[in-house]
């Protein structure tokens, strides 16, 4: 067999396992009616999808890294795979009920619970910023 023939096909094959690997990072999420989401919301869920499609694309190509022997690839696309991995599952619990209420419990200025009222209140640690709540009554 002549040799060009078999870099040719060499690289045709690389090129289609790249693909067959990248396919599922770039291939379109189905929209799904979401008439009742709010503009922050559906970007929420954006952002979220976002970091799942990247963290297919990266550990697509810390696998093509390793299956070229090149580790400087294969560390960084694993990285940055397992990196995106981490964000996507702190976006996903972000999104649960419970967290949206703490969220909306600091939008408040006060409230009353179990016969005591709070005031939303700002304090200074160590050079940063916070919010709580103070007892008034």
């Amino acid at each position: 067999m002549d040799m060009g023939n078999m870099n040719f096909r060499s690289l045709l094959v690389s090129l289609a396992v790249g693909f067959a690997l990248l396919a599922p990072a770039l291939a379109p999420t189905p929209a799904y009616a979401q008439s009742k989401k709010t503009k922050a919301q559906q970007h929420a869920q954006k952002q979220k999808n976002d970091w799942r499609n990247l963290g297919y694309l990266g550990g697509a190509v810390g696998i093509y890294g390793l299956l070229k022997h090149d580790n400087t690839l294969a560390a960084l696309g694993l990285g940055g795979g397992a990196y995106s991995a981490y964000r996507y599952e702190q976006d996903r619990k972000s999104q649960s009920k419970a967290a949206r209420k703490r969220a909306a419990l600091f939008n408040r200025r006060s409230f009353d619970y179990k016969g005591h009222h709070y005031v939303r209140a700002t304090g200074v640690r160590k050079g940063k910023k916070f919010y709580y709540f103070k007892k008034v009554r």
